[in-house]
Formats: C-alpha cells, structure tokens, sequence
C-alpha cells in the first residue's frame, strides 16, 4: 500500500487500545434445508420483514443462474418450504432466476429473472435477464419491476440490458442494481471501440413504463422508473478518477449520510470503480453516486434511455465522487460495499500491510481510512453490518465470526470446518439482529448440496 494509505490505517489501529466491552452475542447453529437441491441465499436482504422466513434460489453453484429456474423460502422455526416461482420452458440456457432478497418492508421479493425467450442462439447472459418481484401471498405471478426495450426508438425509464443483483433502500422504495447493456454489446461485436461496460443504476416509483409488446419477449414493461446512475469509459486516463466498470454497490445508511456542513444526503450509492493508476494499472477504488429526489430529468443532450450507438446516460443532478486513493484499492473475495445504519462508514475489503484480507472503512464524504478488523486470517465472503451497527458478521478460516465495530474485538461463532463444509455466500443478519443467515455444503450418499444454515442468538 502507499504511505497515505498505509499510515492511515496505523492511525486508526491505535483506537483499538482503549478499553474493550466484553462480546456478549451467543449463538447456536441450525441446519435449515436438508433436500437434495441447491440453497443459494443472496448477499444482504434474505430475511423476511418479519424475520419468519429466508429466501433462496435453486443454485448449487453461485455460476448457475442460467440454468436455474426456481425460487424459494424457508420458515426459521418450521423447516417448511414455499415454492414462491418456477420459470417456464426452463433449459440450460435460460431463462434462469436467482439473487433473490426480501423488501425490508413488504411480503415481497425480487430477482433476477433471464429474458423469457432465452435458447441456444440467445441463451441466458448480462445483458439478458431483468428483476422480477413476487408477492409471497400470490406466489407463481411475475411482476415485472424494471422495463426492458431494445427496440430502437428507445424508452426513457426502460433499459436495453440486464440488471443485477439489485438491493433494496432501507425504505423498500429505491432499488439499485448493477447493469449491462444488450444494445452496445451487440455493436461491440462490429466496432471494437465501443464496449458494454458493466454500470450501476437505480429503479424507484416515479411512474409506470410503458414498452410495446412485439409477441418476441424481448421487451417487457415495468413497475418502476429506470436509469443508469454512474458514467463509464472505454479509456480511463492513467491518474484520473476516470472508471471503465462501476460495480457492486450499496445503499449509504438507512437514511442517507451527513455531509460535512450538517446538512443530509437522503440517497446515496456507495460502488466499487475501476481506474487507472499513473502506471496505467487497473485498482477498485471506492466511489459515492450522491441521487436527486427525481430520477427521470435527463441532461440536455445525453437522454436517459441513450441512443442506438451509445449508452444510457445518468439523469440530471447525479453527483459521482471518488473517495479513496490507494496503491492497491479493494480487494479480496467479491463482495458489494456496506456501510453502517448511521451512514457515516463505508464497508470495503482490501489487504493490510502482511497481505491479510481485512475490512476497512471510509466516510462516504472521504477521508481517513479505518481498518475494522484485525484478525491473523483472511476474511472469505461477503460481510454485512448488524441493524444497530455495533456488529460486523462474515466468515475467516472456515468459519462464521462477528467483530465489534468500535473495538476490533472477534469472535469465532461456528467451529472450523474444512474447506468443502466453510460457510458460502451472504452472511446475512435478520432484521431483528439476533440471526446470522449463510450457506454451507453437506455431502450426503445423494450427493453434495448447498443448504441453508442459521445462527440464533441466545443473548
């Protein structure tokens, strides 16, 4: 890491001297799925608004979703599972569904869901799916929340691609997502100088979008309003704040942040970016896409739904900020940035000065980098911040911990396992706080399946 960075993160390790409130968390693990099929839980947001139920897909390799066509829930204290969808014509090529998660305030959920006519000529891909929501009383019946047209004239508010992994605001009326565009993908094959270069953008309810059905499934209307929310390059300048991927991102606190004259952010993305160090070597540095109120005014001369040679543009009043300057920037397993309740921390991986993978953190208005965790070993997964801020769950060497936010202090919640039993995927908290959601493999004489296991707090 370079000097800045490096004596940064010293600085901050000194706070970890002071006085440590004992970890008084205890939690007893629970196998919640036994059935021969996948279990694959998201990153964030698998829990019910009530905490009675977690939400999966039939994956049993995080690579599947193509080929996957069924999605899930299972109650915490039952066992009982729910079929809440299955594709139609599902094949190895497509549709596909996956990524699910739970609004944080409604019985519904939301996933990716693979461009219905998906076959061997146009099988499921990137810029090929878009993000279905059910009801869980009405289970079976699609709701389609973000349009698709790929039928020049484009929509404002529709998209031309896919979305990904999308993630609720804390109000459950914003969703964000990560996006590629079918319609430069397409010209790519033709002219090299253009590239679908993965953004980030954001779904909300200014008003329905309505997209004429050609009977080729291509298209499809939508619930909410679209539009991409960060700008891309095909040539970032080498020592600019230039980016060619914006990339797994997260909602800043529940309410927003505070900015440095006390003022309030309400909306705000945290996302991973891709620039070009001066010696032209391409680092994940953190960025912050701060939202107006209104999603659906474009700026003059660059429309929303872009043309047919060049992509979507962010609406007016979008502010993207870069906040880090590292040597190395995020690294580590992928993992989407989280940030505290309060908004003022934004969670992201990177190695410290022995090659360990530890979080650190950032001030979304930027600053003095944080390191959180302090651990002889390598953090594996994803992480995810507890609902009161104080916890940050994941899972190292093989096996679940929690770290208190304030003092560095762990603690190892499951036994080691080995590498094919080590906790998988979203180590995700329950709303109330008191249940850590993950995966594990278990091999039985049927075979080996990606199930669902809970840790229960007994405080």
């Amino acid at each position: 890491m370079n000097a800045r960075f490096g004596w940064l993160i010293l600085g901050a390790g000194l706070q970890t001297c002071a006085p440590k409130p004992p970890l008084t968390m205890h939690f007893t693990e629970h196998q919640l799925t036994f059935d021969t099929k996948g279990h694959t839980i998201h990153n964030a947001q698998a829990f019910s608004p009530n905490d009675e139920w977690l939400v999966y897909d039939t994956r049993n390799v995080d690579t599947g979703i193509g080929s996957t066509g069924s999605i899930e829930m299972v109650n915490v204290k039952t066992g009982e599972n729910r079929v809440l969808y299955r594709t139609e014509n599902q094949t190895e090529f497509g549709p596909g569904v996956g990524a699910v998660s739970f609004s944080p305030v409604q019985n519904r959920v939301l996933f990716i869901h693979g461009v219905r006519n998906a076959n061997p000529e146009k099988p499921y891909g990137f810029a090929r799916r878009t993000g279905v929501a059910i009801d869980i009383d009405q289970p079976g019946k699609p709701i389609f929340l973000d349009a698709r047209d790929v039928t020049p004239p484009f929509t404002p508010g529709a998209l031309r691609g896919g979305t990904h992994a999308h993630g609720w605001s804390a109000d459950g009326q914003w969703i964000s997502f990560t996006y590629n565009d079918y319609v430069l993908d397409q010209l790519s094959k033709t002219n090299p100088a253009v590239q679908d270069l993965r953004v980030v953008g954001v779904m909300a309810p200014f008003r329905n979008v309505a997209v004429a059905d050609d009977g080729s499934q291509e298209n499809n209307a939508g619930e909410l309003f679209s539009a991409v929310v960060t700008r891309v390059t095909e040539s970032p300048k080498p020592g600019s704040d230039e980016i060619d991927k914006a990339f797994d991102e997260g909602w800043i606190g529940t309410n927003g942040y505070q900015k440095p004259d006390g003022s309030w952010q309400k909306r705000a993305l945290a996302f991973q970016g891709n620039v070009r160090n001066k010696d032209g070597k391409t680092v994940a540095e953190i960025f912050v896409a701060d939202l107006p109120g209104d999603l659906t005014q474009a700026v003059e001369g660059q429309p929303l739904e872009g043309t047919e040679t060049t992509r979507p543009n962010p609406p007016k009043g979008v502010q993207q900020r870069r906040i880090t300057f590292t040597e190395h920037g995020a690294e580590g397993p992928r993992h989407w940035l989280r940030t505290t309740p309060d908004g003022s921390q934004i969670g992201f991986l990177a190695k410290d000065a022995t090659g360990t993978i530890q979080l650190f953190s950032v001030s979304p208005n930027g600053g003095s980098i944080r390191q959180l965790t302090k651990q002889p070993f390598s953090i594996q997964t994803t992480f995810n911040f507890s609902p009161d801020g104080r916890w940050v769950a994941y899972a190292a060497d093989n096996s679940v911990f929690i770290t208190e936010v304030a003092t560095g202090e762990f603690r190892r919640l499951t036994p080691r396992s080995s590498d094919d039993e080590q906790p998988r995927n979203g180590i995700v908290w329950s709303n109330k706080g008191d249940m850590i959601g993950y995966n594990r493999y278990v091999t039985t004489e049927k075979g080996r399946f990606l199930q669902l296991f809970v840790l229960t707090s007994a405080k």
